[in-house]
C-alpha cells in the first residue's frame, strides 16, 4: 500500500514539474512575442537560450511596470551619465538606479542579459532621462555614444592640478571648475561632505576621485564636479565605510589621513605601513609630523605651476598655517590632495606595527623607527644635509 502511494506520488510530482516547466515557456514566449512586436527598428542580439533565457523571460514579465515604464514619464530633463572603462554591468545598472534613472538595478541588469546585450554597452558619456523606458536606456547604451575626450586625474593631485588638466584636456576651463570646486553648492546630495568639522574648509580637496574619465567636451565645470563626487561614492563602498566606523574615523578623516598617506608613499608596498605610523602617532596624541602638510600650506606657484616645492629643515617650523602638522596636533583641517582607492584602503587596513617614525631614502623608499633614538641613526645615513 505504502508503495503504491509512493508510485502515485512520483507521478504526481512529475505531472506537476511538467506544468510548471509549460507555464514558464509559454510565459517566456508570450514575452518574447509582445517585445518583438513592440520593435519596430532593432532586433536585439539574443545570447541566452532554453530554460535560462525563458526564466529570465518569466522574471521579467513578474516585474510588470518596473521593466516597462519610466521611473518619470514628464521628467525630460537630460543627465550626463558615464560609463568607465572596465565597469561591469553590475556597476552600469546599480549607477543607473542612484541616480534615479531606472527604478530597479536588478531589473535592467537582468532585461540587458535577456537581450544578450551585455557585451554592447559601451565605455563613454551618454544623456539620459528619466523619462525613457529601461529599454530606451538600454538602447542608448549601446548606440548614443556621445563624442567625448579622455582624461586622467592622477592620485595625490591637488585641486589645481585637476583644474588645470581639465582645461588642457577641453573639458571645462580651471577657474570655472576651480570655482565649483570650492563651493559649498556642489555639498548636495552628498552625506560624506556633510560631516565636515567645523574648522574644515570650503572645497572638495580630497573627494575629487582619480580616475581615467570621458567627458563630453565642453562640459560644464558642474557636471564635472557631480561626476568625480559621484565616482568618489561608488568607489568609498559600504564595506569601507563599515570599516571607518569600526575604525572611529568619519569619511571625512578617512580621507584626511589618506591624502597625507598618497603624498608621503612612493612605494605601492609602503603604504600600509605609513599609514600604520601616522595612527601611531594618533593614538597617543604625538604630531604627525608629515612634510606634505608644509608643502601644502604653501600653495602652488603661480608662475612654476608646481605644487609640491622642496623643502628645506627650516620650512617646516617656520610656515604658520592650521596645515602644518610640525606646528599642530592631530589631523589637518582637511585634505592635502586627492588619494587614491589605494591609500584609503592602507589607512583602513594599515600594517600591524609600532613605528612611530620613518625617513625618505634617496631611491624613494623609505626607512622605519620605532624609537627616536633608531630615528637619528637613520637620519644621519639618509637625511640631508
Amino acid at each position: 500500500m505504502a508503495r503504491a502511494f509512493r508510485t502515485i506520488l512520483l507521478a504526481l510530482t512529475t505531472v506537476l514539474t511538467l506544468v510548471v516547466v509549460v507555464a514558464i515557456l509559454g510565459a517566456s514566449f508570450m514575452y518574447v512575442r509582445r517585445s518583438a512586436n513592440e520593435r519596430s527598428v532593432h532586433d536585439y542580439k539574443i545570447t541566452a537560450d532554453g530554460i535560462e533565457r525563458a526564466l529570465l523571460g518569466l522574471y521579467l514579465k513578474a516585474q510588470g511596470d518596473v521593466a516597462a515604464e519610466p521611473v518619470d514619464p514628464s521628467d525630460d530633463e537630460q543627465l550626463l551619465f558615464v560609463i568607465e572603462p572596465g565597469e561591469s554591468l553590475t556597476s552600469v545598472s546599480l549607477k543607473l538606479e542612484e541616480m534615479n534613472l531606472i527604478a530597479d538595478a536588478e531589473v535592467f541588469r537582468r532585461m540587458v542579459q535577456y537581450h544578450g546585450a551585455d557585451s554592447d554597452i559601451q565605455v563613454g558619456t551618454y544623456m539620459l532621462a528619466r523619462s525613457m523606458t529601461m529599454e530606451q536606456i538600454m538602447e542608448k547604451l549601446q548606440r548614443g555614444l556621445l563624442p567625448s575626450e579622455t582624461v586622467s586625474i592622477l592620485e595625490g593631485w591637488r585641486m589645481e592640478q585637476v583644474a588645470k588638466a581639465l582645461e588642457a584636456g577641453g573639458i571645462t576651463d580651471a577657474a570655472s571648475f576651480l570655482a565649483m570646486a570650492t563651493s559649498s553648492d556642489a555639498y548636495v546630495y552628498w552625506p560624506f561632505l556633510e560631516a565636515r568639522p567645523e574648522n574644515a574648509p570650503v572645497g572638495l580637496e580630497g573627494f575629487l576621485f582619480p580616475d581615467t574619465y570621458q567627458f563630453v567636451a565642453n562640459t560644464s565645470a558642474e557636471d564635472v564636479v557631480q561626476i568625480m563626487l559621484r565616482n568618489f561614492d561608488w568607489r568609498f563602498s559600504e564595506d569601507l565605510r563599515l570599516k571607518a566606523e569600526q575604525a572611529g574615523m568619519s569619511v571625512y578623516q578617512v580621507v584626511v589621513l589618506a591624502s597625507i598617506v598618497e603624498r608621503e608613499a612612493m612605494i605601492p608596498e609602503e603604504r600600509p605601513v605609513i599609514a600604520s605610523v601616522f595612527l601611531n602617532r594618533l593614538a597617543i596624541d604625538m604630531p604627525l609630523q608629515a612634510d606634505p602638510t608644509v608643502q601644502y600650506a604653501i600653495g602652488c606657484n603661480q608662475e612654476t605651476g608646481d605644487c609640491w616645492p622642496q623643502l628645506l629643515r627650516d620650512d617646516l617650523n617656520s610656515v604658520v598655517s592650521p596645515y602644518n602638522t610640525y606646528l599642530n596636533p592631530g589631523l589637518p583641517p582637511g585634505p592635502i590632495c586627492n588619494p587614491g582607492l589605494a591609500s584609503i584602503e592602507a589607512v583602513l587596513s594599515p600594517a600591524d606595527t609600532r613605528y612611530l617614525y620613518f625617513l625618505a631614502k634617496p631611491d624613494g623608499s623609505h626607512v622605519f623607527a620605532e624609537t627616536y633614538e633608531e630615528h637619528l641613526e637613520n637620519d644621519a645615513r639618509y637625511g640631508q644635509p
